[in-house]
């Protein structure tokens, strides 16, 4: 098994896809919008997957936040809505918050376990700061560290109630990041004692099963290389400082914040100490070229990855969807009223 999750090209498999996959049998794989047309092609792919290698357990992911962050949308699946949503309602009523994301997240994970979808890239854990980059904006859970954790934490149990993973994200920070790490290099210049409140809900939430890096140079812990392929942020702050032991996974290595070919980049992360490297686009000749300079998974990446993936069991019966949405949508009346 190659320490890799990768993109697919379309809404099913190509047969070059096929060939190389199964050839090269990476950890797992992640969807966009241009993977899925409707519920039965959703379930059709997953299936597929899931046969090619013979793992009931295989990982595949999505980014399903709601609001902005939606690769399946309306009609075909409900709209969710973003993650300020219930930092707003947190101001006014905190149990209704975190039991609204908590029924918020239960009926996403309903939506994805239905088209054999095991793992969400949520709960976003950055904590806003003013006058940031708007990338993480109303995406996020709040301002404050411990109402994050808090409402991280409704997100992660609401997920696995409906039989999905969480990743949180995006560690150890993205909130004070001036841009977008899509585009750019974030630079933090933020001394220690105030990247401490960035650092809370990560280590509030430590015993996450999965973990994603930031695409971010923090200049006070490593001021040469964004965390993501730095091994000092990775073994001493998110592993040691943080305590954090699942699954850890770097932020795409696509986005323009890194410099350097894919196949070299994906080699960086795993070398740094990411268990996997995330490769979302599906062209074929980066994964070749992936596929190629990875080894194999070490023996303790593929222990969390078990680990990880075992940490969650489809519920026999949850509540129906349109309960659940109906839950939510009531607790957050106050807000969106």
């Amino acid at each position: 098994m190659k320490p890799v999750i990768f993109g697919l090209s379309g809404e099913t498999l190509t047969p070059d896809e096929r060939a190389f996959f199964a050839e090269a049998e990476p950890a797992g794989y992640i969807l966009f919008r241009r993977n899925i047309a409707d519920k039965a092609q959703l379930h059709a792919l997953t299936d597929d997957l899931r046969a090619l290698h013979g793992r009931d357990d295989l990982l595949v992911m999505i980014d399903q936040e709601g609001g902005r962050v939606a690769r399946m949308q309306a009609p075909i699946w409900p709209s969710f809505p973003p993650g300020a949503v219930f930092d707003r309602l947190y101001d006014v009523a905190p149990s209704s918050a975190i039991a609204a994301a908590r029924a918020n997240a239960c009926a996403i994970a309903t939506t994805l376990a239905e088209g054999g979808v095991t793992v969400d890239a949520l709960p976003l854990l950055d904590v806003r700061h003013d006058g940031a980059s708007d990338i993480m904006g109303d995406r996020t859970l709040g301002a404050e560290p411990m109402r994050v954790a808090a409402l991280g934490r409704a997100v992660l149990a609401g997920l696995a109630d409906g039989g999905v993973v969480g990743i949180v994200k995006h560690m150890p920070g993205h909130g004070r990041a001036m841009v977008d790490s899509h585009h750019e290099l974030p630079v933090v210049t933020a001394d220690e004692e105030a990247l401490a409140s960035d650092l809370a809900p990560f280590q509030a939430l430590r015993n996450a099963p999965m973990g994603m890096t930031a695409h971010v140079v923090y200049t006070t812990w490593d001021a040469a290389l964004p965390a993501s392929l730095s091994p000092t942020v990775i073994d001493r702050i998110i592993r040691r400082r943080i305590g954090f032991d699942g699954l850890l996974m770097s932020d795409d290595l696509d986005m323009k914040a890194l410099k350097g070919d894919i196949p070299t980049l994906a080699a960086a992360v795993v070398a740094a100490g990411c268990d996997l490297a995330l490769n979302c686009w599906g062209r074929m000749e980066d994964m070749v070229g992936i596929a190629k300079l990875l080894p194999d998974i070490s023996e303790a990446s593929r222990e969390r990855l078990d680990r990880a993936m075992a940490s969650v069991k489809r519920p026999v019966k949850g509540p129906p969807l349109e309960e659940l949405l109906a839950t939510r949508d009531a607790l957050l009346a106050p807000v969106l009223a």
